[in-house]
């Protein structure tokens, strides 16, 4: 299945807004008010967060140019996300001593693929995964990483991708954890 793929731009928030807003959680309701900015705060920020204020914060952050990730689209419509970015731009992950030494050099971080429910296991992370990884390579990025969960999960689990997409992509194990692993492919 051949899509679309676009980076984020203040020209696509409506799309996004849209994804996020009818689509991205049809089948998952209580996921539905993140609208991918789980990452972008620490803890204790994240417990103050409602869907408006996330919203209000993923339009903003797309304006500014702050939050960056991909859009899917077939037939026009948006049926796919994932959020990448500088793995420094994660509040979060900058902030978990496991993920993140301050040594590390120029990485990029995959933290979420939102599918359209119809749309999964079609192939449609894997083309995202590709033209993120064209993209990153020409921004002078040294590798992309991912952090694919361990163990039996439902769809909306799987929302960093599965091990097996990055494998065949070239994504080599970095380190492991008893959740999750972490996954590297040099650009």
């Amino acid at each position: 299945m051949e899509v679309a793929i676009y980076p984020i731009s203040e020209e696509r928030v409506e799309d996004f807004l849209h994804f996020f807003d009818h689509v991205a959680f049809a089948d998952n309701k209580e996921w539905s008010d993140c609208y991918c900015q789980f990452y972008h705060f620490d803890d204790e920020q994240w417990e103050r967060q409602t869907a408006e204020r996330n919203r209000l914060s993923a339009i903003k952050s797309i304006q500014e140019g702050r939050m960056k990730g991909y859009l899917a689209y077939l037939d026009g419509k948006p049926i796919g996300w994932c959020n990448v970015n500088d793995k420094v731009n994660f509040s979060r992950l900058v902030s978990n001593k496991e993920l993140w030494d301050g040594a590390e050099g120029k990485i990029c971080s995959i933290v979420c693929f939102v599918i359209a429910p119809e749309y999964r296991k079609k192939g449609m992370a894997r083309q995202i995964l590709e033209a993120l990884c064209n993209d990153y390579s020409n921004r002078g990025y040294e590798y992309v990483e991912a952090y694919p969960r361990k163990g039996e999960l439902t769809h909306a689990q799987h929302y960093h991708g599965p091990m097996s997409m990055y494998v065949k992509a070239g994504f080599l194990l970095y380190r492991s954890f008893n959740h999750y692993d972490i996954v590297r492919k040099k650009l």
